[in-house]
Parts: C-alpha cells; structure tokens; sequence
C-alpha cells in the first residue's frame, strides 16, 4: 500500500502542487518564527553578557528627577569607599538621561524615545571600559562631546566639529573631541548616545558630585559574590546591587519575555495561515478520491480492505506533508534571515551573531506540517475507505447528494447559533465579556464553516439570474457549476470568509478608533500647538519660559504632571496656568468656576467628584511629598468640571504645587496664538525655543495623525500577517478550479461541441471562480463586522464618544479585490479549459 500510495502522489503531482505550496507556506512562517525569535533572542542574550563581561558588580539607585532630594544617587565618598573595597580593580560612576543630537540640517538624529546621554567616565588609564573609540578621545572639558560611530555617520560629524545637542532644555553646541563603538542597548534599537564630561552629564541629569548607578571591575581572582557582600551595606536607600553575572541573566529573562510576546503573535497567524489551509488540503483529497473512485474499488474488489484503502491515502497525505514541510522548512529559514535584515529599515540594529536553527524549531515546523496534512486528509480517506467493489463497474464519480448534508446543517446551524449567543451574551458583559466574545467567535466561525455549502445555494441564486443576463450562457453555466457540488464550493469559499472575517473585524474596529480619535482631537482641544519632547521625556522649566516669551502668544498652559493624597489616597493632577487653561483646552463647567483655580482652589471632574462624594466648596486636606517628608496644603474644591481626556483628574495652579515639587515634571505646553495654526506661528515657537530638534510642536491635526499613525501602522502589521493566509486561500480557489475543470472534462467538450467557443469556455470558468470568490467575502464581511460590533461594546465605555464606523470604502474594496482574486485564480484553469480537444474530452471518462 506504500507503493502504491507513493506511486499515485507522483502520478498526481500537478494537482497536489497547490496542497504542497499551501502547507510549504504555513510551514515557512512557522519555521521563520521560531527562528527568527531564536536567532534574536541569542543575539541580544549574547549582547547582554558581553556588555558584562567586566562587570563584577552593577548598583542602580531609583531616582525620580522630578522628586530627587539633594542627597539622591551615590555620592563621591560613597563611590571612594567602594573603590577602597578588597578585590575591586576599578569603580565608575554613571549617570544618564535623554541627549538629542541633530544632524547638518537640524533634524533630530535616531527615534527620539532612544536617544540618551551619559558620562564618560575614565579609569588610571584614561579609558572607560564601556566604550572603545575608533577616532579621537573622550570629553575632558565642559564643551566636549563623544558620539558613537552610527549616530556621527548619520550626522555626518567628524571629530573637531561643532555638534548641537539638545537635552530637555535649551540647545547647546559642543565640539566632538571622539567617535566610539558601544553594544549599549539605546543605539542597537536605533537611538544615538551622547557622552559628556563626568561634571557636565551630572549637572543636566542629576546633581553636582552625585551618580544614578555604578559599575565595579574585580581584580584578576576576586569574587564577585564577596566584593558584593562588601559594597551593600555601603549604599544609600533606594539603590541595588547585583553581581555582573546576575545582572545579565535578568537581562536575558526580560529579552525571553519580550520575545515571547512576539513570538505568541507571530505563530498565532500562522495557525490561521494553516488553519485556511486545512480546507484546501481536504478539498485537494477529496477530489482525488472522488476521480479515483473506479480505482479504489477495483483495489477493494482485489482483496484490499477499507483499512488498507484508509492507510493508503493516509500515506499518500503523509508524503506530501513531508515533502511540503521540509521545503518550508527551509524557505522559513528565507523567511527568518529575512525578517532579520528588514528590521533595519526600521531603525532598529540587530546584534550580530549566527542564525539559531534549534532541534525544537525543526522539530515543531515538521511536525505542524505533517500533521496538518494528515488530519486534513482523514475524512477524504474515511470517504474511500467506504467506497464498495461494486463500483468499479461504473464511472460515475462519488458525488454527495443534498441528503447528505442535513446532518451537516443540522450541526453546523446548532453550533452557529450557540456561538452567535455567545457573541450577544458577550457583548452585553461590557469589559469583561471578551473572553466569552472569543469563545462565542469560534463557535460561530466553525458553525459557518459547516454551513457555508448549505449558504452557497440560496446565496448564488440571487446572483444566477444577473449572471445570465449580462453574460448569457457563460454567466447562466458559471453560476449552476458554483452550486453544483456544495461541499467543494462551501471549502474553497471557507478558505477566504475566514480571511476576510478576521481582516473586516479589523477594519471596523480600526476605523471606529479613528474616529474615536478625531472626535476626541476636536472635542477636547482648543490650542493651536502642543510642545513637548520628541524622546517622550519632561520639558524643562526653561522652554515653558521660552515659549510664553514667543511673538504671537495668546495663551499658555503646561500640563505638569502631579500628584496629592487626599484622606489617604493618591490622585493624579495636572498642575495648570489659570486663566489660560479654559483657552487651550475645551472645558466645562458643571458647577463653581475654573476661575477660582487662581485663588488658589482645585477644580475635579465629574466622574471623580462623583465616586468619592466631593462637591463645590468643599475643603479637602491635600498631602505632597514623599512618604516621611510630607506637607499637608487645605485646598478648596472651586469648580467641578467635566473630564478632559488630556487632563488629570484634578487641576491644580502652578504656583500652589511649586513649593512641594522643586524639579516640575512638563510631559507638554500647550499654546494659543493669535491668527491660529501657521506657518509663521509654528516658526515662531521653533525660534523661541533656539531650534531645538529634540522638540516637538504639533498641531491639531498632527494630534490627530500621531494618534491615528498607531492604528493605522497595526492596522497594516495585521493586514500584511493576515495576507498569508489570503495567499493559501486564492491557492485554494486555483486547486479547486483546475480539478474542476478535470473532472468536467466530458462535459466541457460536449459544451465545445454544441458550440461554446474557447472565449466563452474561459468566461465561464472565470464567472464560476468570481462568484466563489465573493460568496466567501461576503460571509466574511458579515461576521466580521458582526464580531467588531460585539468588540465594540465592551470598550464603548472607556472611549468617549464611541460609534461604531463601517469603512464602506474599504468594505467595497475587500469585494472588488474578491472579485480580481476570483479572475487571477481562474487564469490557468480557464486557459486550460479552453485548449481541451473536444473529442478527447468527449471520450474522457
């Protein structure tokens, strides 16, 4: 039965191409994952452990800039006594924050939210072990930088040039003094890092003599284990150590862990990929056995028994399973090489290292590959099994009547309905109904699966008469063939309604977003211009200075992250210019003035006021501070207002929280002036603040495209994994049609005989796979806006101003699309059709 199984898989190798270039497919995006994950997370691993190869010990304080104390980090006698330990060869201050360098043009260089400045700190020797300069040396005076060698290219800079760096305050110009090499995280994702003099980095990310962290060499046979034991109980509070080698094995976890996400997302599309092409693999057995009929049943007529007939197309399964996924196997690892050099484009710089191919990678993809297959392939094998001898005295092929699939419906419409109570049942949960949403869409979707035959034939009729109308008998043949055998036609059209079902809901819910955000922009901002930094970082007091001085203001207000402890609980506050609050922000006023926010009182919205029972002139007892040094402040409740979606819940004036928070957290200014959005007012801000690259000035609708720029970058991620699965789907629709065409081989030349010429043998086989093709859109169209609406409902809550948005454009687009891949997939099969010899095709059985 091998023989003979091997033997029918070569005698049928055109018809299984599409079977093999499906599970290929899945395979390869199995395979490049679980390479891909593998090979970066070795790399980043190996980048870890070699950034502490020297590193006996690694203290790291906990400062908060906005809440340091005048005491905070490690101090100088600190870091001496350290030096003085038994077993320590050298001990390095550190101290880091944001640093932003801008190119010959001005513009920032790296992604902002990865571009840091630290110390270069030397030993005796006049080296930092961290960094290894390829030209130059490192800053020794107060106008001395060092760049590393990625970020000077972009820039252009060589050392003796004049480099504009900006850090959370004004722009200052340095000479480059050295260009280095580092394997520091900040610039493998794409960032820049600036080194000042030791003196200068303390001063703009700490204080004068004091550092964040420090990092200790041993001398050659010192323990690590004893030099840390010796170094703790030297340390201020609110600081750790580690010993080098835990360090980087922490570091290691979190890499696993962040990978891990990845990974989770990556082969979760590749199962859909794989699930989709489940319903070609059994589509392609099905038919097979169908036109083998007559063959089978002389195997059964010569002894074989339904077991043997069984294992036979089981093997048969089992070999192109084998063959498909060691060929995926090896175009994943394509695929993973790939993915590795695309995230450069990206920005991001991959360590260098070898591409990790490990035995459970090679292990998983094979077996995923074979396995798909053969399930696949059991229920065509079943079906064989129960061929009888007797028919092999005729040539009738296998054909499931519409008896047959009363059980199908019966079953298919049970489980569709409990999925779609589920969906409702879920929906009306709110939050806490999407895990019963995505049980409920499962039943749903496999409940339409095994309806959809039922679906195809009251679905196609309504089109049928269209078809003979505007193509005559071409249109009126497609649409009977559509029909004729359900279950085909039901699998194919599966393949691409799951497609589309995920790829709708999507959109839907995309769009929805979008508007969400729009509507959020408008209803909530009045200011023409939001400031702040491009790193995501605090603005420094000065550019508030700066930008109230700016030519054309008409109105300023920072939102200052703050934060008080009423009656023992904390809440979030944004501390704000009164007066000039009411004219960059869209508020209303519920009860009392925002007025009274500069005599000093507090103004809460309306959800806040509500669940802790506050009301208009009510004194609240407000703590600031840290815990042991807290200052207790009666602050009046002057105004309830309603909320803002890019307030705090509590606004409070600058000046009263000035005293309890010396160093103010800005995340943003937000600024009017007269005349609105401009040219020349956004320039006006751009020279107040010394053209500063390292700042962002947005309008309104750059707000908007900021916001809407995520969704639409995850709307595209999502499409372009999707289209894998879209791919083995049109796959699908190409198989079904050449074997179809095989099948009616007789047929189609008598049809060549009575007269149909090729252009219309060709617009029939078209038609048919047109007609498919957007039967299986429409179901997925359907339950996938049926499912964003249910997704919808649990998050209207937490978004104001929800309503659900259909994107009919993009709607209209998934059907023309259906329809072109409906035209493309039917290409060969129709040319095929077309270049029959009638009268071999009539003699065909």
């Amino acid at each position: 039965m091998f023989r003979t199984a091997l033997r029918n898989v070569l005698a049928h190798k055109a018809r299984l191409l599409m079977t093999v270039l499906a599970v290929m497919l899945g395979v390869a995006f199995v395979s490049g994952t679980l390479v891909f994950t593998d090979t970066l997370g070795n790399a980043y691993r190996n980048q870890s452990a070699k950034s502490y190869d020297n590193v006996a010990v690694a203290v790291t304080t906990y400062i908060d800039p906005s809440e340091a104390t005048k005491d905070a980090g490690i101090d100088e006698k600190t870091l001496e006594r350290i030096r003085g330990v038994d077993g320590v060869a050298t001990a390095a201050g550190r101290v880091s924050g944001f640093a932003g360098v801008a190119d010959q043009d001005g513009k920032l260089i790296g992604n902002g939210w990865s571009n840091t400045g630290a110390n270069f700190a030397p030993g005796k020797d006049g080296k930092d072990a961290a960094y290894t300069f390829t030209d130059g040396a490192g800053p020794r005076e107060d106008g001395e930088i060092a760049l590393d060698k990625d970020s000077a290219a972009k820039g252009g800079y060589k050392v003796g040039d004049t480099v504009r760096v900006a850090t959370n305050g004004p722009v200052k110009e340095y000479t480059l003094a050295g260009v280095f090499s580092t394997e520091d995280g900040a610039v493998n994702a794409g960032g820049s890092l600036v080194l000042f003099d030791t003196a200068v980095a303390q001063r703009l990310y700490l204080q004068p003599g004091y550092f964040s962290d420090v990092t200790v060499t041993a001398e050659a046979g010192a323990s690590d284990t004893k030099i840390l034991a010796a170094v703790k109980p030297l340390l201020p509070e609110d600081s750790e150590a580690q010993t080098g080698q835990e360090l980087a094995d922490e570091q290691a976890r979190q890499i696993e862990s962040g990978l891990s996400n990845m990974n989770t997302m990556l082969l979760a599309f590749a199962a859909i990929a794989l699930f989709v092409g489940v319903f070609l693999i059994a589509n392609t057995f099905t038919m097979l056995v169908a036109q083998r009929t007559r063959e089978l049943a002389l195997m059964r007529a010569v002894g074989a028994s339904r077991r043997q007939v069984k294992r036979s197309v089981i093997l048969e399964a089992l070999v192109v399973g084998a063959v498909a996924s060691v060929v995926g196997f090896v175009l994943g690892l394509g695929l993973a090489t790939g993915l590795r050099s695309a995230m450069s484009t990206f920005g991001a710089k991959v360590p260098a290292g070898p591409l990790v191919v490990s035995p459970t990678a090679v292990a998983a993809a094979l077996a995923v590959g074979v396995l798909i297959t053969v399930l696949a392939a059991w229920l065509p094998a079943r079906r064989a099994a129960k061929i009888p001898p007797v028919a092999a005295m005729s040539s009738v092929h296998a054909v499931a009547t519409t008896r047959s699939l009363v059980l199908r419906n019966t079953i298919g419409g049970v489980i569709t309905l409990l999925g779609a109570a589920a969906i409702v049942a879920g929906a009306a949960a709110g939050s806490d109904g999407r895990m019963i949403i995505g049980g409920g869409a499962f039943l749903a979707l496999v409940g339409i699966i095994v309806l959809i035959p039922l679906l195809s034939r009251p679905v196609i009729a309504l089109v049928r008469p269209l078809l003979h109308r505007v193509f005559g008998v071409s249109g009126k043949l497609a649409g009977q063939n559509a029909v004729r055998n359900p279950r085909r036609t039901g699998a194919t059209a599966s393949a691409l309604a799951i497609g589309l079902t995920l790829v709708t809901g999507i959109s839907v819910l995309g769009a929805t977003m979008g508007r969400a955000v729009d509507q959020m922009t408008t209803d909530n901002i009045r200011a023409d211009y939001m400031v702040s930094m491009a790193g995501g970082g605090a603005l420094d007091k000065s550019a508030l200075d700066a930008i109230e001085k700016a030519k054309g203001i008409s109105a300023v207000s920072p939102q200052q992250a703050s934060s008080m402890e009423i009656k023992g609980k904390w809440h979030s506050a944004s501390a704000v210019t009164p007066g000039d609050v009411e004219k960059v922000f869209d508020l209303e006023t519920v009860s009392g003035s925002l007025a009274t926010l500069g005599k000093g009182q507090i103004a809460v919205d309306d959800d806040t006021a509500r669940s802790n029972g506050w009301k208009t002139g009510d004194t609240l007892p407000a703590e600031f501070g840290q815990e042991g040094k807290k200052e207790t402040k009666n602050l009046t409740v002057g105004a309830v207002y309603k909320g803002n979606e890019f307030l705090s819940p509590i606004l409070v004036a600058t000046d009263v929280v000035a005293p309890y928070e010396p160093k103010p957290y800005i995340p943003e200014v937000w600024v009017t002036m007269d005349g609105g959005a401009s040219a020349a007012n956004e320039q006006a801000l751009v020279d107040a603040l010394g053209d500063n690259p390292a700042m962002s000035i947005m309008d309104q609708q750059d707000i908007r495209n900021m916001f809407g720029g995520f969704i639409n970058t995850a709307l595209n991620i999502m499409y372009g994994l999707l289209a894998m699965a879209l791919i083995i789907a049109v796959l699908g629709v190409i198989n079904t049609l050449a074997m179809s065409v095989f099948e009616r081989q007789q047929e189609i030349g008598m049809l060549r005989a009575i007269g149909l010429d090729r252009g219309k043998v060709k617009r029939m086989i078209r038609l048919e796979a047109v007609v498919i093709s957007v039967f299986g859109a429409v179901v997925g169209i359907g339950l996938g806006s049926f499912l964003a609406w249910a997704i919808g409902e649990t998050i209207r809550k937490e978004i104001p101003g929800y309503v659900l948005v259909m994107p009919w454009d993009r709607i209209a687009i998934f059907l023309l699309l259906a329809g072109v891949v409906g035209v493309l997939a039917a290409m060969w099969p129709a040319r095929s059709a077309a270049k029959l010899n009638m009268l071999t095709a009539i003699k065909t059985e």
